[in-house]
């Protein structure tokens, strides 16, 4: 599994939810079609006269998220770009949704303009499987998203954690240590961890 399985995924998904900032910082959400994807990246489109594309142009970072039939979970935390020339790009789109041209006939297409999500963190989340799975993945110029939990030197090897994580990702050892592919993120063992040997990663 890589980016570009990632973004396939998501265009198999089509109907995704794309979150936003408005101007006043309050998030916003809405369903959006993944029209193309290709050179590594995610492409879509919106109308200059929403809200969305002047949310969109104020502040261009963006979080995409769709969950496919079989419960994996992708999410893409990005930035975007406005694709030119946009004409033949909204073309493009039309071309390969056919659908669009009842919703926008004939040159009303060219009230759309079409963006893409070239760098990005993505994180790919698989629920059909005991212990779940989960890879961190970036593409462009971002890196990899750290999060989860840790377990540090101060580890003293209890089991406490062991007996709590409800995926039973945490091997035993001093330290014990938490398979990152397999974790919730939960924080059920950081919350029961006796000596407070287990922190949050940020990045």
């Amino acid at each position: 599994m890589d980016h570009r399985d990632c973004l396939q995924k998501l265009r198999e998904i089509r109907d995704c939810a794309m979150a936003t900032v408005d101007e006043k910082g309050n998030p916003q959400v809405r369903i959006i079609d993944v029209m193309l994807v290709e050179s590594d990246c995610l492409i879509f489109c919106t109308a200059r006269g929403k809200d969305f594309y002047h949310q969109l142009m104020l502040n261009k970072k963006v979080a995409v998220t769709g969950l496919t039939k079989d419960f994996q979970s992708i999410c893409v935390f990005g930035s975007v770009e406005k694709m030119d020339p946009a004409r033949y790009w909204i073309d493009r789109i039309f071309e390969e949704n056919p659908s669009m041209k009842n919703v926008y006939p004939k040159d009303t297409r060219y009230i759309l303009e079409p963006f893409c999500v070239r760098h990005a963190k993505i994180e790919y989340f698989d629920l059909s499987q005991r212990p779940i799975h989960r890879i961190s993945l970036a593409m462009g110029k971002e890196t990899e998203r750290v999060a989860g939990f840790m377990i540090t030197a101060q580890c003293i090897g209890c089991g406490t954690c062991l007996d709590v994580c409800p995926q039973s990702a945490i091997d035993e050892g001093v330290p014990c240590k938490i398979r990152q592919e397999n974790c919730l993120h939960c924080g059920n063992c950081y919350e029961n961890c006796p000596v407070q040997a287990i922190i949050k990663r940020e990045g």
